[in-house]
């Protein structure tokens, strides 16, 4: 399997280090969002139209940030043959916080104990939406250090992003996504070609730590990641031509070198306004754009625009969504299939847009291109970076099993069950009442969950969680055993052997935040 250590992998670079396999968890019960306008009161189409949102998925009061983590790192071990003793470092991005001091990654070190294994290092990474590409940076820098052993590296990045009744409610979502790190990857970060921009601002964050609801400004969180956005592309674009001009080019980075980009999905709207605006960032740094044809014709009007004062400027926005429609089709909405069904996952946001721009393409259309990734957190903290898809696709590749490992991506999100939105309201009530209490039995059913999924039992006077897991086959007889995270004692089950396809389990401003 591509990642597996040799001994060249010891030297002090080994080759092509990424993504070699990823797993997608997310909820089995969704609301539909045309509906949900209806329910709500507001005008047609504020939700599936200006937000570009169809459907949001959502967990009831059996599922928290461990029982998603469990989920999906259970089933990328068991789908891809996995030993546990092959993980090395183990981290978790996420802002789903339900202890103050332990760790999601401790609880998720229950599965390793068949294995004997407790020689993993990595903890978890928290700064909103942004965790999740911390940790996996993380997970890339040990492979790439001195501290590397040979074993893999495994990325969790998982949330449930919910809202108080109100405007911003309609972007929330839910889910987890796991990624397998080591060499000789598929998806092979390029070396040196990160441009990161942070700065304070109180534009989302959580200071109540009884509650679930973030505080939102949400005019003030679009203007940070498009800020964000723009400085990340600036540092990006220099040092890429600082790479080009050390190898004698003096070529100009622009989008068309970029095959695919995808970007944080707080909704899809705003994910279609930022590829506009790195055109906008491509055509302000162009030393003499040709306005008369192709992407920059008809843009001369805004040559002397500022950046930083076009952030809501109705015009530059419309012109230049126009003018990059194209490219929008071609390189960035394939990867929206999540966002658009599922809704904002937080710190899985960007990974699960990643895992769909795959699920939409062959392995062949994919193979050797470059695939520009965005990512941002509220408060706030952003990257773009890169990665380049190996030119391998042939039948049995690494590529090729990826591709494979995603491509039922579509019927894994139509097996889901629509809710009312009344349920769906009244499920959120009681996420709301329940989600910090102890001596606390969720209520609701666990025959409406995905087969293969953990979820939560009880919480205990002392605040201890408990966990099952549903079996992954319908002949299976319940695992009886439960998972406490507050303990390394309990015994945990070895991994199924027989794995069956399990559906779900997927191998305004002034209203919306960019969450």
């Amino acid at each position: 399997m591509p990642g597996s250590a040799s001994s060249s992998c010891f030297g002090p670079w080994p080759k092509d280090v990424g993504v070699i396999a990823m797993e997608l968890y997310f909820p089995s019960q969704y609301v539909d969002q045309a509906e949900l306008e209806q329910f709500d009161g507001v005008a047609a189409g504020k939700y599936t139209v200006g937000l570009g949102q169809a459907r949001m998925g959502f967990c009831s009061d059996r599922e928290d940030i461990n029982s998603l983590c469990l989920t999906v790192v259970q089933r990328l071990m068991e789908r891809n043959a996995l030993s546990y003793d092959s993980i090395g470092r183990l981290e978790v991005g996420t802002e789903t916080i339900i202890d103050k001091s332990k760790s999601v990654k401790t609880v998720l070190m229950q599965l390793f104990e068949d294995s004997g294994n407790t020689d993993v290092e990595g903890i978890d990474t928290t700064n909103a939406c942004y965790g999740g590409t911390a940790a996996l940076f993380n997970a890339v820098n040990w492979v790439e250090s001195s501290s590397w052993d040979g074993r893999y590296a495994l990325v969790v990045a998982g949330d449930i992003a919910v809202y108080a009744t109100g405007s911003a409610r309609p972007t929330g979502g839910a889910g987890a996504v796991a990624m397998l790190i080591g060499p000789n990857a598929p998806l092979a970060f390029e070396r040196g070609l990160r441009g990161t921009h942070m700065q304070h601002a109180y534009d989302f964050y959580k200071p109540d730590m009884v509650s679930e609801y973030p505080v939102v400004d949400g005019k003030l969180s679009i203007e940070c990641y498009l800020s964000a956005l723009d400085r990340c592309y600036s540092v990006y674009r220099n040092k890429i031509h600082a790479q080009w001009q050390r190898e004698g080019s003096d070529k100009h980075f622009s989008l068309d070198d970029f095959g695919f980009l995808v970007f944080h999905s707080p909704y899809c709207k705003l994910v279609q306004k930022s590829l506009a605006r790195l055109m906008l960032n491509d055509f302000l740094n162009h030393p003499s754009p040709n306005t008369e044809t192709g992407h920059f014709a008809g843009l001369d009007p805004f040559r002397d625009v500022k950046p930083e004062e076009t952030y809501f400027d109705r015009d530059v926005e419309k012109a230049f969504m126009k003018a990059s429609a194209e490219l929008f089709e071609r390189k960035t909405k394939p990867s929206l299939l999540i966002s658009n069904q599922n809704g904002n996952m937080y710190t899985p946001s960007v990974y699960g847009c990643l895992a769909s721009l795959i699920a939409e393409h062959t392995a062949s259309q994919l193979a050797g291109q470059r695939i520009g990734v965005f990512s941002y957190g509220s408060g706030f903290a952003a990257t773009l970076y890169s990665l380049r898809v190996t030119q391998d696709h042939t039948p049995g590749s690494g590529l090729d099993k990826l591709v494979s490992s995603l491509s039922d991506l579509r019927v894994r999100l139509d097996s889901r069950q629509k809710v009312p939105p009344p349920v769906f309201s009244e499920s959120m009530k009681l996420r709301e009442e329940t989600h910090h209490l102890a001596s606390y039995v969720p209520r609701s059913s666990v025959e409406d969950l995905f087969p293969g999924t953990w979820y939560l039992t009880r919480v205990d006077d002392k605040h201890r969680r408990e966990y099952k897991r549903r079996p992954v086959d319908d002949e299976l007889p319940a695992e009886p055993e439960l998972a406490r995270s507050s303990t390394a004692s309990e015994h945990i089950p070895s991994p199924v052997k027989k794995m069956p396809r399990i559906p779900g389990a997927v191998a305004g401003p002034e209203a919306t935040s960019s969450k």
